[in-house]
């Protein structure tokens, strides 16, 4: 896989963690104030609600730190490549320097 690839492939991480993080909570407030509510007035179904609003927050957690992992992994590979790259070609460089001598 080339550096571009990777580099693009943790952009895309990135971006998608950064959606996840605004769009993922959006009915979050909404569905444990309902949850609370329905609980209140005994109706089972709240607890119900309740437990859904709890996995769906585990669940998007567990899926941030995936993305997250993945974005910061891929950025360190890319920067990595670039390092050895760049260490290679000197020594390239100077071994075809190092001819010049013998």
């Amino acid at each position: 896989m080339r550096q571009d690839h990777l580099g693009a492939i943790g952009h895309a991480a990135y971006g998608l963690h950064g959606r996840l993080v605004k769009d993922g909570n959006h009915a979050r407030g909404d569905s444990s104030v309902a949850a609370g509510l329905l609980t209140a007035h005994h109706f089972h179904t709240g607890v119900v609600l309740g437990n859904v609003v709890e996995t769906w927050d585990l669940q998007l957690r567990t899926l941030l730190d995936a993305v997250g992992h993945i974005s910061n992994h891929l950025d360190y590979s890319v920067a990595s490549h670039a390092k050895d790259d760049a260490e290679v070609s000197t020594s390239l460089a100077v071994s075809k320097i190092s001819e010049y001598f013998k």
